[in-house]
Formats: C-alpha cells, structure tokens, sequence
C-alpha cells in the first residue's frame, strides 16, 4: 500500500479541495485546533492539518497577534467597562450571551 503524500501549503494557496476538507473538519472555525510549527532557525509559523483521498496537508494559516501590554491591556478593558455601565451601576446588555467574534477564523456557519 502506497503512502499518502504529506504536503505543506499555504491556506491561500489551497486547492478547492483542500478546503472544502477543511471546512468539513472545522465547521466551527479552527481556532483551537492551530499548532505551532518551529523552524530550525527559530521561526515558526501556525497551522492546522487535514486529510483528502490524495494526501495529508499540513496547512499554514495567518494568525493575528496582540502586541499590547499587560497595562495597556488592563486600561482597555477598564475603559469597556466603564462605557458599557449604566448610571445605576448595571450593564446595558446584562445577561446578553451574545458575543462579537475576536479572531479572525472562518466560521462556515455563517
């Protein structure tokens, strides 16, 4: 029995059909299925994998990273807060499950 192949490829690069496997592997997004990948010279990169009948892809996906500190980090949030108040002290949107999405990562549900 032959081995699949195993191909690194970028996410933009990908053929339709490696995308549609991805989109059935993470109908959800892939967010938490990303691995970093290091390099021997000390880059990395993210990725996620997934399997078609031909081979075996090892993904590499963008990832957005916040370069902010701790502090600027804490400031942000005090300010959200702050805004999201009501005189009384209650928020706005109390009990409100809905959330905005923070990444970047395909949802297929929508």
């Amino acid at each position: 029995m032959d081995a699949k192949k195993r191909l690194v490829v970028s996410y933009k690069n990908c053929p339709e059909s490696v995308l549609e496997a991805i989109r059935q592997k993470y109908p959800s997004g892939y967010n938490d299925d990303l691995i970093k990948i290091e390099k021997p010279n000390g880059d990395f990169f993210h990725a996620i994998t997934v399997e078609t009948d031909e081979a075996c892809y090892l993904v590499k996906v963008d990832v957005k990273i916040d370069n902010i500190s701790p502090e600027e980090l804490d400031k942000a949030l005090d300010a959200d807060l702050n805004n999201e108040q009501d005189g009384d002290g209650s928020f706005e949107n109390e009990g409100d499950a809905a959330m905005d999405r923070a990444d970047d990562t395909p949802n297929y549900d929508e």
